[in-house]
């Protein structure tokens, strides 16, 4: 099963829903999806879902997971990366009215550097981050001591830039 999942922010995160539709009628993924779709109003046409969940729901989907496609919330990548499953995160993005800025890009960049993500900037690449991350062993994620963390927090509150 893949997992996919949109966060609880108060905006939509339609852009995702709607290419892992995409991705499922391409046939490049060909097993059941779940998803977490938020406060999105697009409604997944090849898949099921539920807005929101409690933890031991997600807790639970992700423990069925072989991949987790998600925004860049540091709790929902590394929830699943201590599980030892592969990782794709799409951050939301002011531009398109799913976020107040753009902090998950740099989110998503750290995790991408340290190897532990496979990151998606441009939504018509999620086809092929899916080929990459089910074609790869999962990254061992051992935590950083909070090093990783506090940089992330670091650059989301201007303390740090790239």
């Amino acid at each position: 099963m893949i997992l996919v999942t949109t966060g609880t922010q108060k905006f939509p995160f339609n852009r995702l829903l709607k290419a892992v539709d995409k991705e499922i009628k391409a046939g490049v993924i060909t097993e059941d999806v779940f998803a977490q779709i938020g406060a999105s109003d697009y409604r997944p046409e090849n898949y099921k879902f539920s807005p929101f969940l409690t933890a031991d729901e997600m807790q639970n989907l992700r423990k069925q997971s072989r991949l987790i496609i998600t925004h860049a919330g540091t709790n929902s990548i590394i929830e699943g990366l201590k599980l030892g499953i592969p990782v794709i995160t799409v951050p939301r993005r002011k531009e398109f009215g799913e976020h107040v800025d753009d902090h998950q890009m740099e989110i998503t960049e750290e995790f991408e550097k340290e190897g532990l993500v496979t990151a998606v900037y441009d939504i018509d690449k999620l086809g092929d981050a899916i080929r990459e991350a089910i074609s790869k062993n999962p990254p061992v994620y051992n935590g950083h001591g909070g090093q990783l963390l506090q940089k992330i927090v670091d650059l989301c509150t201007g303390k740090e830039q790239l």
